[in-house]
């Protein structure tokens, strides 16, 4: 085992080529953070990427590095100048090693410490390079790349399975929702609800503690992010009006800029700005069904369809009121979060998995 820097076991390909319409194309949209394998890519895409990448090097996302973005290529291409293509010095490293010493937490933490601006950070191979680690002898090397590669392998079977999951939500929603269309109309959301609201529009002070202040940006993948969130003064807090405060159980739906996400409000003491929607269900629906359904394709593609804007899109809440849904009996309703409950427990066990695997 020996101390190392990447710059004595890997390069900076600068290799350049001319942009062609056949060309793939990457640019930082495509790299996944935290995700080993190049997925994602353009084929004919106009742009004038001019750097050249082969198959095996590593992507690495300069700017924003704290996004955790690199990834190894499976094929040759050009990519974005946002991106530094790092290759290995076969003599000294495995290939197949060295995008997980690149696509590692303590290599990220480097490249966000060396990073310089403000709005954008970027960082250099002139710094990316004096990184220090272990290494091991070649034979240790093929050892750790064959176990990893393999453990990564699992991850991403896990991450098909949550896909499955997901499209089996989506398809049974289809077969219920054609039963429940037999035995009930479809009519107005506004049916189902006491009120559609927004939240504050004048600015409100970021602080250290207070109560929680959601945005549409907050609202990711089914629930409220308080990673993102910022906290607001208990004093300008109290100064909000009702609209503003959805209580527990209320049904967030971001209305600007990212459309169409839901989360059921699962706290006291949080306000909104006009960015969300707060959705008060009446005594006809459930709360929970209501926020499931919102996420289904049927109603996606509805809400989205009735959109307004054109550099910045709105759901306009006069518009969502008036969309057409199918609310079944009370016992049908309990019968889909039933299914919903039992696919949650199984991605859930999924999740975690890929979380154990990937630490």
């Amino acid at each position: 085992m020996s101390r190392v820097k990447l710059g004595d076991v890997a390069f900076e390909r600068k290799e350049t080529l001319k942009n062609g319409n056949n060309q793939v194309t990457v640019g930082l949209e495509h790299l996944i953070p935290e995700e080993i394998e190049l997925t994602q890519w353009d084929e004919g895409a106009e742009n004038t990427f001019t750097k050249a990448f082969h198959k095996g090097d590593i992507l690495f996302g300069r700017r924003r590095a704290y996004l955790k973005k690199a990834a190894v290529a499976s094929l040759d291409g050009i990519c974005s100048g946002d991106i530094t293509v790092i290759s290995a010095n076969e003599e000294k490293i495995s290939p197949r090693l060295l995008p997980f010493i690149i696509q590692n937490d303590a290599f990220f933490d480097f490249a966000v410490e060396k990073s310089a601006g403000s709005l954008s950070p970027r960082v250099k191979w002139q710094h990316l390079k004096e990184y220090e680690f272990e290494l091991p002898d070649m034979g240790k090397q093929q050892e750790l790349a064959e176990l990893l590669w393999s453990m990564n392998a699992t991850k991403m079977a896990y991450k098909k399975l949550l896909e499955k999951t997901d499209e089996l939500v989506k398809s049974q929603f289809i077969e219920m929702s054609h039963e429940w269309s037999l035995a009930c109309k479809y009519e107005p959301l506004s049916e189902y609800m006491m009120s559609i609201t927004y939240g504050f529009t004048n600015p409100m002070p970021d602080t250290d503690e207070g109560p929680w202040k959601v945005t549409a940006k907050d609202i990711v993948d089914g629930k409220i992010d308080y990673s993102t969130a910022r906290k607001t003064s208990l004093e300008e807090y109290e100064k909000l009006t009702a609209k503003s405060k959805p209580d527990v159980g209320d049904v967030l739906l971001t209305k600007d800029g990212t459309l169409g996400r839901v989360a059921i409000v699962d706290q006291e003491g949080i306000c909104i700005n006009q960015s969300v929607a707060t959705i008060k269900c009446n005594e006809r629906i459930i709360p929970k069904f209501l926020y499931s359904i919102l996420q289904m394709p049927e109603y996606q593609e509805k809400m989205l369809a009735d959109a307004g804007g054109v550099t910045v899109r709105h759901l306009y809440i006069t518009r969502v009121d008036k969309m057409p849904v199918c609310i079944p009996s009370f016992s049908e309703q309990h019968k889909w979060l039933h299914f919903i409950e039992q696919s949650d427990k199984s991605k859930f066990e999924l999740e975690q998995s890929i979380v154990e695997l990937t630490a």
